[in-house]
């Protein structure tokens, strides 16, 4: 297993993760029970669940209505994908030479 699957792996589970989050959120928050905290949320997104994060908001139409959200999390999701792409050209470079 090289170091790049353990960081797409990474960026995998916690986007599944985030979207799932957004998912339960969404579900506890129509039958009026506790919420999951946007602290929460907010910080799963920005440790690497930005995408799925996003993807439930999406889906769900969750949290769509919040300007932190509809700003922040797409903001998010540009990061991650720069530094993804920053990590693989690294890796790819540094293998070919």
């Amino acid at each position: 297993m090289t170091w790049l699957s353990i960081v797409y792996g990474y960026w995998i589970l916690l986007s599944l993760y985030g979207f799932a989050l957004m998912g339960m959120d969404k579900r506890r928050a129509q039958r009026r029970a506790r919420r999951i905290p946007e602290r929460r949320l907010f910080f799963v997104a920005a440790v690497g669940g930005a995408v799925g994060t996003w993807y439930g908001m999406k889906l769900w139409r969750h949290k769509t209505k919040h300007q932190s959200f509809t700003v922040g999390i797409p903001y998010l999701v540009a990061v991650h994908i720069i530094m993804l792409l920053l990590i693989t050209g690294f890796w790819v470079r540094g293998a070919a030479a």
